[in-house]
């Protein structure tokens, strides 16, 4: 059997610094690793697919956090350096790691990309859902990083509501396996960490990213060498989306959850 060190990792994700940090790391461990970027889906499409779901209100609400969240991503730049120095890892791009740009990954062009580069094993990380289509044109196991415990916290920001909710021992990171689902796929491995004082929902998935890199690492290698055991985790399932802004500011104006 090819040894994981040599096998073809093909990782799929919307780019950004947080997935820059995982692929450092695994292109230190895995000789070949190839990078497929999708472009980010416009505002406009994001805020009509989230009206349609839960209703212009909310959906306006949550646009709104996002905008302050990337604000204050630039306010946390001193919190943002120790998380990287903690960890030893970077997010500065390697020009020495291949990647492949496409307007998504659903589409033929991402498709094409994949078939070409011959992987062994898929690894997605901050990138949209994907399509049954797409699910299909992959012929080999695909592994999804998430950013919350599931079936909890599927969806996004799953470390800010396990503080809202009080259940920060279930602040953490899921690596499972990729079905049609969002974050429904069998767990493989749960992450769980502890956030700083001085950590917000701007520093919260780098945080998780950075403390689930070797854990990443050796789930991975598990895939491949065929001793990974999927499991189904109980409890509640709840998807998640970003909290509106006035949801956002009451934790954080009445108990420092930011």
């Amino acid at each position: 059997m090819q040894g994981t060190r040599q096998a073809r990792l093909v990782v799929l994700t919307a780019g950004g610094p947080n997935p820059q940090v995982m692929i450092n790391a695994l292109a230190r461990h895995f000789e070949t690793v190839f990078v497929i970027e999708e472009a980010y889906e416009p505002k406009s499409v994001l805020l009509r697919r989230r009206a349609r779901r839960l209703g212009w209100l909310t959906a306006i609400g949550q646009l709104a956090t996002m905008v302050v969240s990337r604000f204050g991503k630039r306010l946390a730049s001193r919190r943002t350096a120790e998380i990287l120095a903690a960890y030893g890892l970077s997010a500065d791009a390697d020009p020495a790691i291949p990647v492949t740009r496409v307007s998504s990954l659903n589409d033929a062009a991402a498709h094409a990309a994949i078939a070409a580069l011959r992987p062994d094993l898929v690894f997605t990380i901050s990138c949209r859902l994907l399509t049954r289509a797409t699910l299909a044109a992959i012929p080999c196991p695909i592994v999804n990083f998430h950013a919350g415990i599931n079936p909890a916290y599927r969806g996004q920001m799953g470390g800010y509501w396990a503080r809202v909710e009080r259940d920060e021992e279930n602040f953490g990171a899921t690596l499972h396996l990729v079905d049609a689902g969002t974050d429904t796929g069998q767990t493989l491995c749960e992450i769980r960490v502890r956030p700083a004082p001085g950590d917000t929902i701007s520093t919260y998935p780098l945080l998780l990213t950075a403390a689930g890199t070797e854990t990443t690492i050796r789930v991975l290698s598990e895939v491949l060498d065929g001793t990974a055991r999927p499991y189904t985790p109980a409890g509640p399932s709840v998807l998640r989306f970003p909290p509106p802004v006035w949801t956002y500011l009451f934790h954080g104006l009445t108990r420092k959850i930011w």
